[in-house]
Order: structure tokens, then C-alpha cells, then sequence
């Protein structure tokens, strides 16, 4: 099968992904500043990092004045996935994908942009993967911006709602996943419950969040993955069942 390598078709792949991204990241933009980040700071943070989950629980680690270790260990739970999916994501790269080629791939490959690739027939080159990263990439960093701009201009009142998409988002993930397997809906209770046990236990609440973020994330999905693992059957099963 031959190499698909067009760039005006990963363009036109990626504005769907350009839109998601656009709302979520506005909503990351009025997050960063009103955390306490400037402009230019909650920019720099989505130009050189493509990951919501990972920015949005490297914020208050920032701001908080947390170290570089706890930093870096909550950005590892946190994009573990990402290497697994860059692993299977190779079996997609053409003749054309050179050595370099693939370090600026893997920047960009997100959870949507995996989707997207590995949905289509036969192997991708290099110019189908930069104009499939382009959009998503601009959507994720103007939206940024403007989320940020408007975070210092708005009213306190708008900004407050608008603040809420964020958690929106998180809620549109889980929920789905929640309603598919009964060990993942306990999974995230159990972690939701012990993350407001750090919030409001005295000598709990002194832990910083980014620990607090690995403790909850952690012992919490091993744990499930013990004594509740998913067969690979089961999932499989759930998914024709949705699908009819």
C-alpha cells in the first residue's frame, strides 16, 4: 500500500482536532492567569507542551513553588502513556519520516492526533504528519492566548464561568469511562475521595499538590489493576455492545 504523504490532507485532518483544542485551551489560558501566571508564561507552557492533563497539574505545582523533582515525577504518571502510544504509533511511519522527522512527530503526538493517524490505511510520510500537527498546534497555543488575555480582562464573574469548561472537560473523559466498567467508576471515587482527604485533614492538606496528584494517581490504579483488572475480552465486549 503506498505511503500517504500529503500535506493538504493532514491539514484538513487536523482542523476537527484544531476546534477541540481551541475551546479547551482558552479555558487553560483563564486557569494558568488566574493562577498567577502572566501572558506570556501560560503561552511559553502550551508552545513547548501538548498535554491538558499534564499543564493543567503542572500550574499549581508552579505557582505553589514546588520542586523539580515533584514536577517532573507528576509530568511522568501523568504522559506515561504517551511513550506506549509513540511505540505503536511507529508502525505508521513511512520511508519518508527521517530521524529527526520523529522527534518533532512524537512532540506532537497527542491523544487525538494517535486517533486520527492510526485510523488511517497504509503507512504516513512526514509532510501528512506536519500538516496534521500544524492545526491542533496553533488551535492549542492561540486558544492559550486568548484565554489568557482574557483572563486579565474580563470580569471576575466571566472568568469564573468560564473556568468551569475546564472541569467540564475532565468530566466528559471520565464519565464515559466510568459508565463502561464498574472497577474504573470505583477507580476514580476512590482517588476523587482520597484527593479531598488531602484537601481537608489537617496534616494532609500540608502535602503539595503535586505529591498529592502522584499519591492519588499511583498506589490508587495499581491497586485497581490488581484486584480488578480489565480483560482485554471484556473491553472488547463492552465496545460492541455500545456500537450495536
Amino acid at each position: 500500500m503506498s505511503e500517504n504523504n500529503s500535506f493538504k490532507m493532514g491539514l484538513r485532518d487536523g482542523i476537527p482536532i484544531f476546534l477541540g483544542y481551541l475551546s479547551v485551551s482558552f479555558a487553560f489560558g483563564i486557569f494558568a492567569v488566574g493562577s498567577g501566571l502572566t501572558i506570556i508564561e501560560a503561552l511559553l507552557i502550551s508552545m513547548t507542551n501538548l498535554t491538558s492533563a499534564g499543564q493543567l497539574a503542572g500550574v499549581p505545582i508552579i505557582c505553589s513553588g514546588g520542586s523539580f523533582i515533584e514536577l517532573a515525577a507528576a509530568q511522568l504518571i501523568i504522559n506515561l502513556r504517551y511513550s506506549l502510544m509513540s511505540v505503536s504509533l511507529s508502525q505508521k511511519l513511512g520511508k519518508s519520516v527521517r530521524l529527526i522527522d520523529r522527534f518533532l512527530i512524537s512532540f506532537g503526538n497527542t491523544d487525538e492526533i494517535f486517533a486520527v493517524s492510526v485510523s488511517k490505511r497504509g503507512t504516513l510520510g512526514r509532510k501528512y504528519f506536519y500538516g496534521l500537527i500544524l492545526m491542533p498546534y496553533i488551535g492549542w497555543s492561540g486558544g492559550t492566548l486568548l484565554g489568557a488575555v482574557a483572563g486579565n480582562t474580563l470580569p471576575e464573574i466571566v472568568i469564573s464561568a468560564l473556568g468551569i469548561a475546564i472541569y467540564g472537560m475532565f468530566i466528559a473523559i471520565l464519565v464515559p469511562a466510568a459508565k463502561k466498567h464498574r472497577a474504573t467508576a470505583l477507580c476514580i471515587i476512590t482517588a476523587a475521595l482520597l484527593g479531598c482527604a488531602f484537601k481537608y485533614i489537617p496534616g494532609l492538606n500540608s502535602i503539595s499538590a503535586g505529591f498529592v496528584i502522584i499519591i492519588c494517581a499511583v498506589p490508587i490504579s495499581l491497586i485497581f489493576a490488581a484486584f480488578a483488572p480489565i480483560s482485554a475480552e471484556e473491553n472488547d465486549e463492552k465496545e460492541a455492545q455500545e456500537n450495536g
